[in-house]
């Protein structure tokens, strides 16, 4: 089966992993385009080469790029026309300009179109954007969606095709793994270790996490990883808060640096908060975390708590009261860190490795190439 995918997020060398399992299935060829490099905020995310082993990565120009909604790949027919794939999956949600237009691409040339949507909150998209959706939902031959209140939404919104409930990607057990030593060794000595992974705004709750750390009476220290418009208010809000010392921002850390930092914590806190126009779609660094036995502490927010299972623990979204208490909770039970962490890996080894990502996206791709659905 010849398949052509055209992503934007494929310029990160961590996530090409899902790309080689994907190739290494029984009768795959895969030929993956994806842009130079990716404009987003301000920062240039470059083409990592880093897995590419089995399957062809070319890169494809971008016009327009660091703009959401209407960047688009002017020679997308070009290689549409070399590839000649038996299926299009076009990486992008369904109102965007470079979606509508590759659908049409692809449905000029009889080639059945799939898309991913991670939007998980009811939107209406003004026009054209709206006519943009509509149109790709009447031609696309199957819809790919990262979670669950996705696959509601463009169900809702008219879309009839199959639909399929699969993470865009999977981790890598193989480089998220838990450290040999045990949990009594690893906190002889020193603090209890929290960690904190995510985009430096209000809605990731990095602030609902340090009035709950400011509450805790046993020593312990906070790692802030990521990079943000809020630093400085986050750390100003730390130093209100009495516990600077304890707070490390350590910035934005490279796709393939991320083990390191997870097998150093004891718990990671997803704290994320639901606002009118987001919520949760995911929670990459619960599972990550997950599958290096460290035990996770989320919030209620979207997704999270359908990731997360019965392998951490959840608290209401914006309860400080509530996440101090799950906090106290593994600092004080050694056991119930342990247990959670070996669920937490159970978890991810069974459905949210690269493997298991590929495998269940090229099953639905074969579903709609011999017309199973």
């Amino acid at each position: 089966m010849r398949i052509l995918m055209v992503s934007k997020a494929l310029v990160v060398g961590m996530y090409q992993r899902k790309l080689e399992e994907m190739a290494a299935l029984p009768d795959v060829q895969l030929t993956v385009a994806v842009p130079p490099f990716w404009r987003e905020k301000g920062h240039d995310w470059r083409l990592e080469r880093t897995f590419t082993k089995g399957y062809e990565l070319t890169v494809l120009p971008m016009r327009l790029n660091g703009h959401y909604h209407v960047h688009y790949y002017a020679q997308l027919g070009r290689l549409l026309d070399r590839v000649r794939p038996q299926i299009l999956h076009f990486d992008e949600e369904a109102y965007n300009l470079s979606t509508w237009l590759a659908m049409r691409a692809a449905h000029h040339r009889g080639i059945p179109f799939a898309f991913f949507n991670w939007q998980n909150i009811p939107r209406r998209y003004p026009p054209p954007f709206r006519w943009m959706e509509a149109q790709v939902f009447a031609h696309a031959a199957l819809g790919i969606t990262g979670n669950e209140d996705a696959g509601r939404i463009i169900r809702d919104k008219g879309y009839r095709g199959p639909i399929e409930v699969i993470p865009q990607f999977g981790i890598d057990p193989e480089l998220f793994f838990p450290l040999a030593e045990s949990l009594h060794s690893r906190q002889a000595g020193r603090p209890f270790s929290i960690g904190f992974v995510g985009r430096l705004i209000p809605a990731k709750g990095l602030g609902v996490l340090l009035e709950a750390a400011a509450g805790i009476k046993r020593p312990w220290r906070l790692q802030v990883v990521g990079s943000g418009p809020d630093r400085e208010a986050f750390e100003a809000r730390a130093r209100e808060l009495g516990i600077a010392d304890r707070v490390e921002f350590v910035g934005q850390k490279g796709s393939v640096e991320m083990p390191a930092v997870m097998q150093t914590l004891d718990v990671l806190a997803g704290p994320s908060l639901t606002s009118p126009r987001w919520k949760e779609q995911f929670g990459r660094m619960l599972v990550e975390a997950m599958s290096c036995e460290v035990p996770v502490i989320g919030s209620d927010s979207g997704e999270i708590p359908q990731v997360i299972g019965d392998a951490g623990l959840i608290v209401p979204e914006g309860n400080v009261h509530a996440l101090q208490c799950a906090l106290e909770r593994l600092q004080d039970d050694l056991e119930l860190r342990e247990k959670l962490g070996k669920a937490g890996r159970a978890r991810v080894l069974a459905m949210f490795t690269q493997r298991a990502v590929a495998e269940r996206t090229v099953a639905a791709y074969r579903a709609v190439v011999h017309n199973e659905h």
